[in-house]
């Protein structure tokens, strides 16, 4: 379609682009068919008995934020505003 004619029919919302992704994906070089539980402790244990050498052990990630604290909630007249607000906003 031209650009023109693209453009009037996504305004009027009668045509919709959508992006299509694809991958190829294969074997890698550290591929197993067998999976191989890794460590994420390191216990009294694995050192005094030196197994600890062996076992592979799981990657820190030192960037993860964790888990967002659970508290609060909006008081129940700031739900009834912000529902009014969407369907106004929705209405033009």
């Amino acid at each position: 379609l031209p650009e023109r004619e693209r453009n009037d029919l996504k305004r009027r919302k009668l045509l919709l682009e959508v992006t299509l992704k694809s991958y190829w994906i294969r074997k890698g070089s550290a591929f197993s068919t067998a999976v191989a539980r890794q460590e994420t402790e390191l216990t009294p244990e694995m050192i005094a008995t030196g197994s600890w050498r062996q076992r592979p052990f799981k990657p820190y990630n030192f960037s993860a934020l964790g888990l967002p604290p659970a508290c609060g909630h909006l008081h129940p007249l700031m739900k009834v505003r912000s529902q009014l607000r969407q369907i106004f906003l929705e209405m033009g």
